[in-house]
């Protein structure tokens, strides 16, 4: 007879200790990734100011880096490594998170994460209508841009372009230089 198997909830997750690990559960199963290397963080930390600033510039609404909670259902909390919310779905925004897809999540992948974010991540972020899901890929040094309903993801090794209101210029990040 089969032994039954845990399921981790989004407050279990939050009481988990503070040991510099990052603690996720993606329909109950529990998830735990080490803290990011440096070169991890120069990279996320480039795309942010990046963003940021267009973010800004068009007032579209609030940009976070992790970690945050991002809140699907009483089973599901993840972290991504970037989270952007346009200005008109405010209302998913809570004190300790998001409640609910937000418009771009960002995942810089690691050898720790990688399957996860391109496995169980994409999967949940493509059914929960997440607008776009961005996989950063250190090693290949592109990003996998994937939609809602994709079946395969647009990559960009030299410009990533987005545009989350079509009535604006779509943001350009070059992204020799965001890898450096």
């Amino acid at each position: 007879m089969p032994s039954a198997t845990r399921l981790y909830t989004v407050e279990d997750v939050r009481a988990m200790p503070d040991d510099a690990n990052r603690y996720e559960t993606i329909a109950g199963e529990l998830f735990v990734t080490p803290a990011p290397g440096t070169r991890h963080q120069t990279v996320l930390g480039r795309l942010y100011q990046v963003l940021a600033v267009y973010v800004g510039r068009h007032r579209l609404g609030q940009l976070w880096f992790a970690p945050l909670d991002v809140v699907f259902d009483r089973l599901t909390l993840v972290e991504p490594d970037l989270v952007f919310v346009r200005a008109d779905r405010g209302a998913v925004v809570t004190e300790r998170g998001v409640t609910g897809p937000p418009d771009l999540a960002v995942e810089v992948i690691s050898p720790s994460s990688g399957r996860t974010d391109r496995g169980r991540k994409r999967a949940l972020y493509q059914s929960a209508g997440v607008g776009e899901y961005w996989i950063v890929d250190l090693e290949l040094r592109r990003v996998e841009v994937w939609r809602p309903g994709a079946m395969e993801a647009a990559v960009a090794a030299e410009t990533l372009r987005w545009q989350p209101r079509p009535e604006i210029t779509a943001l350009e990040v070059d992204l020799k230089a965001v890898f450096g």
